[in-house]
């Protein structure tokens, strides 16, 4: 860049970094300033031997979370993802209810007056309730939920552990797709204390009381200028430009299990939600509620009592008590990541699959059944979005990603080395995780089970994270589609608002840094939303250079046929010609003499992939959003081995794996191709104990590959096949890239992602 202006006797927009950064800190835009909040312990002090926790000042950072709000709302790059009213979707072709984004659920129904029209659009019908109090000062008002979620996070192990406690905002208008994407739709609004003692004081009584008491004072300070507007509205602009009444409300909370018991007031190992006794959590209870609470805690009942037979915290208020129309029981959120992928499988399956195979074979055996386990995930071929794992599973620290990984490719590496009743208790709680058929699922996952529990490896299902999928089918209904709460969009946050910060940091009193770089960021984001609103974004620099990048190669019919080892390319390429000039000829093309088949002779364009476009409501591409993704067919990838994906489709659609991608001119038409090699269905029927289709390579009478070239057009998506594996372990030296020519069937992967699991069931 230098090079470029000094041709031109000019100078760069800022010397150095110390002026681009006070421009950033000139900027008004976006701006909302950090506010500082003393807390101190004003309790009873011991005459002697003071705790030095009660003599501490505990610091608590925040910026105004109405102003963030605000800026949301007005936020234009949400215009055409937001909702302005709460709604209620139906599918017009069989009219069942559809639960998508946050304003689609009951709660935010159920906050409302009875103000209906029906709008119709894409083929659904939204009715839409403007609900809010039948105070005349909330009539007719946009009703604004504030979606709230915190969590501990560590920046740094090794340099002293330490520790931030980040709070993260969102409005619950927004699309899920918006939240759960970089577009500021989540926001940092504050940086709570995490009060430390000595060893002699960490488990007291009065401690562990003060840092939660802690926890909710702050809230209730963070988010009282709030308040105000939850009972009167205020006039504001919204994302499409036009001005509303805006009346907001506390949302749900977005939380792990531990942060749930500290926000209810709950004792561990109970649940937050209902009043199920902690020994027997799936045996049920009735839903909690502030009201049934108040009331135990008003009735003088004894705190031990409140804490042993209702798991209630009595000398805590939750925070939602300060402001109107909130009940924190009903309001802590479901969280896919810590209770479903994390907790049901990571932490509870898995873990009971190894102490199952120690207890059955013996510690040594048991070990290599693990092994060779290990080395089954390891041979899993690659497949795009999903994460390898070329050691298998053991390694230390285990992210949400790569637990999500895993259950797509664990029950085909443990099917053969368990009992059947594991394999499909496995199989339920990755069809509940789904989210199709949760009752369903959730009753076979408690029947399939009970294996754990009658070969000795666990003594008993009352877990909390395990009872919260009995919950799921509540929340659902009431807030929606679970990605537009789940905790991995605040640990995702993480990384942008507090450990990169940290990282750019001198680490000397480092939050303070990080707070700064956290204000001039989203200066930052809305200059840029100012500068696109003005026109001054149009167009990219990238444009030619990401055509200069797309590559083909020029073959001729014998040089692919020889490169891709398919002599009889000439002859499938006729084959193809002929369906495509004669699409009403009701004969098969292989059994039309040769001499009748239109005759390509010139050169083809060879391609590494194609890319796929399909609607596929999923985590990546958003509910209702269309996804795309590459199916590749290359002669080296990595530099390591070759590529050759496999395309999908069940019930009428068939399995292939992909030889080259090519295309050529015929009578001055263009063919976009594709070679295939069919693959059959073992059986009409999915397999019973995994739920998946088994494939294998289709051969003609001759047991020759079934080989063909098909229409690009003809490409419905990518697939993802796993070896049938079998009882026997497999060979040490077998590779991800060897998996599908080492094994003679296998499994269609429907677990790979959400598109699949609903083609492929």
């Amino acid at each position: 860049m230098a090079a470029q202006l000094s041709k031109h006797n000019d100078s760069p927009p800022f010397a150095d970094h110390k002026d681009l950064h006070k421009v950033i800190d000139a900027t008004q835009l976006g701006d909302v300033p950090w506010q500082c909040l003393s807390v101190q312990y004003m309790g009873e002090h011991p005459e002697h031997d003071t705790p030095p926790w009660m003599g501490k000042d505990y610091e608590v950072w925040y910026r105004d979370p109405h102003v963030m709000a605000h800026n949301m709302l007005a936020n234009t790059t949400y215009k055409g993802e937001i909702d302005y009213a709460p709604f209620r979707e139906y599918d017009s072709s069989d009219d069942t209810r559809r639960w998508k984004d946050f304003m689609s659920g009951d709660w935010a129904w159920q906050q409302a007056v009875r103000i209906r029209c029906i709008s119709y659009k894409s083929g659904h019908t939204n009715i839409y309730q403007d609900e809010l109090s039948k105070d005349p000062n909330t009539h007719g008002s946009m009703f604004v939920p504030i979606i709230l979620g915190s969590d501990k996070t560590t920046v740094s192990v090794g340099t002293g552990n330490n520790e931030y406690y980040p709070l993260y905002a969102s409005i619950g208008n927004v699309h899920n797709n918006v939240r759960r994407a970089h577009r500021d739709a989540l926001v940092i609004i504050g940086f709570l204390s995490i009060p430390k003692t000595t060893r002699k004081y960490a488990h007291d009584d009065s401690f562990r009381l003060f840092r939660r008491q802690l926890f909710h004072c702050s809230l209730s300070a963070i988010l009282s200028t709030l308040k105000p507007a939850m009972t009167e509205y205020e006039v504001l602009r919204c994302a499409d430009g036009h001005f509303r009444r805006i009346i907001f409300s506390l949302g749900p909370y977005i939380a792990d299990y531990e942060e749930q018991l500290v926000l209810s007031c709950t004792v561990k190992n109970w649940c937050p939600k209902c009043l199920a006794h902690r020994g027997d959590l799936d045996g049920g209870g009735i839903p909690r509620t502030r009201e049934h609470t108040d009331l135990l805690v008003c009735e003088n009942i004894d705190s031990d009592t409140l804490w042993h037979e209702f798991g209630i915290v009595s000398a805590l208020v939750p925070f939602t008590n300060d402001f109107p129309r909130a009940d924190i029981h009903q309001l802590i959120s479901f969280d896919l990541l810590h209770q479903l992928v994390k907790g049901a499988f990571k932490d509870h399956l898995v873990d009971w699959v190894l102490k199952y195979l120690k207890l059955t074979h013996g510690t040594k055996r048991g070990e290599e059944i693990m092994s060779d386990i290990d080395r089954r995930i390891a041979a899993v071929a690659s497949f795009t979005g999903l994460r390898r794992f070329p050691d298998g599973r053991g390694f230390k620290q285990w992210t949400g990603n790569d637990s999500k990984a895993l259950m797509k490719v664990f029950i085909p590496a443990i099917e053969g080395h368990v009992p059947q009743d594991m394999v499909r208790a496995f199989r339920a709680l990755l069809e509940f995780s789904s989210l199709v058929q949760l009752s369903d699922a959730l009753t076979r996952f408690h029947h399939y089970r009970q294996i754990f529990e009658t070969t000795g490896t666990v003594p008993h299902f009352s877990l909390p994270r395990q009872h919260s999928m009995t919950h799921y089918a509540d929340m659902i209904r009431l807030f929606g589609a679970p990605n537009g709460l789940c905790s991995s969009i605040t640990e995702s946050k993480h990384i942008k608002a507090v450990k990169e910060p940290w990282r750019w940091s001198n680490k000397h009193n480092a939050l303070g840094q990080m707070l700064l770089t956290n204000q001039r960021l989203d200066k930052l984001a809305a200059s840029r939303r100012d500068f696109a609103a003005r026109g001054m974004l149009v167009g990219s620099v990238l444009s030619r250079a990401v055509a200069a990048l797309e590559q083909k190669h020029i073959r001729t019919v014998a040089e692919l046929a020889d490169e891709v080892d398919v002599p009889h390319l000439r002859r499938f390429i006729r084959y193809f010609l002929f369906s495509q000039l004669f699409p009403n000829d009701p004969r098969n093309p292989e059994d039309v003499p040769a001499a009748s088949c239109p005759r390509h002779e010139g050169g083809l364009y060879v391609f590494n992939s194609a890319a796929a476009t399909f609607y596929a409501p999923s985590d990546p591409s958003g509910v209702g959003g269309m996804r795309r993704e590459q199916i590749r067919a290359c002669p080296l990838w990595w530099n390591v081995s070759p590529r050759n994906d496999y395309l999908e489709g069940m019930k009428g659609l068939k399995v292939a794996r992909v030889k080259c991608f090519f295309s050529f001119k015929f009578d001055w038409v263009t063919y976009p191709c594709a070679l295939v090699q069919w693959f059959d269905k073992v059986s009409d029927c999915a397999d019973e104990d995994t739920g998946m289709w088994i494939v294998r390579p289709s051969v003609h009478d001759d047991g020759t590959p079934n080989f063909a070239v098909i229409h690009i057009d003809t490409v419905y998506r990518a697939a993802h096949l796993i070896p049938v594996y079998g009882p026997d372990f497999i060979a040490d030296d077998i590779k991800y890239f060897h998996s599908y020519d080492a094994f003679r069937s296998f499994y269609v992967n429907k677990f790979a992602d959400h598109h699949a699991f609903e083609i492929a069931s």
